[in-house]
């Protein structure tokens, strides 16, 4: 799917997150490039840096490497109910509750990092297997409409965003 969601297709406020997608290029293949280019970048922290955080109140970086698969799989499940044509609307999340409950702290980076490219990679498949029109099927998500190739966008451009995060707020 090389075609970027019309912003008719998603929240005003998910732009933020839309706009960092590349303008060119395949969805699918952007997605797997990011999946490799994060798995390096943080395989090549230690676990000291994990520990890190570049203000009292902000996740640690293991706490935001959670958030990366909690969120990954949230949306991947958001990904196929929209491309399956499933209507019915889906709530959000509160994703501060989910990183203060979930006791990321516990694990390794080490851990943390495989939980995140196995969400990663088990989305990449189900992108893989979309059939051509399931890209612009659209459903209801925290009371706005969205499609299939906007919540794919959606998974890109919020991993980038942290991304950029970890690199110019946590590794100064």
């Amino acid at each position: 799917m090389d075609r970027r969601p019309e912003s008719s297709e998603y929240l005003e406020e998910l732009s933020k997150y839309v706009d960092l997608v590349p303008a060119e290029g395949d969805i699918i293949t952007i997605f797997k490039e990011q999946t490799d280019e994060i798995c390096t970048f943080i395989s090549n922290l230690t676990e000291e840096q994990g520990e890190h955080r570049y203000a009292p109140d902000k996740w640690s970086i293991k706490q935001m490497v959670g958030h990366l698969a909690d969120t990954g799989r949230i949306m991947s499940y958001r990904l196929l109910r929209v491309a399956r044509g499933d209507t019915t609307p889906l709530a959000g999340f509160d994703e501060k509750d989910y990183v203060l409950t979930a006791n990321f702290e516990a694990h390794t980076l080490e851990k943390l990092l495989a939980h995140y490219k196995l969400v990663r990679e088990s989305t990449q498949v189900l992108l893989d297997t979309l059939p051509e029109d399931a890209w612009t099927r659209k459903g209801t998500v925290n009371d706005g409409t969205i499609s299939a190739r906007a919540v794919a966008c959606v998974m890109i451009g919020h991993d980038l965003h942290h991304l950029n995060i970890l690199k110019e707020r946590y590794l100064v």
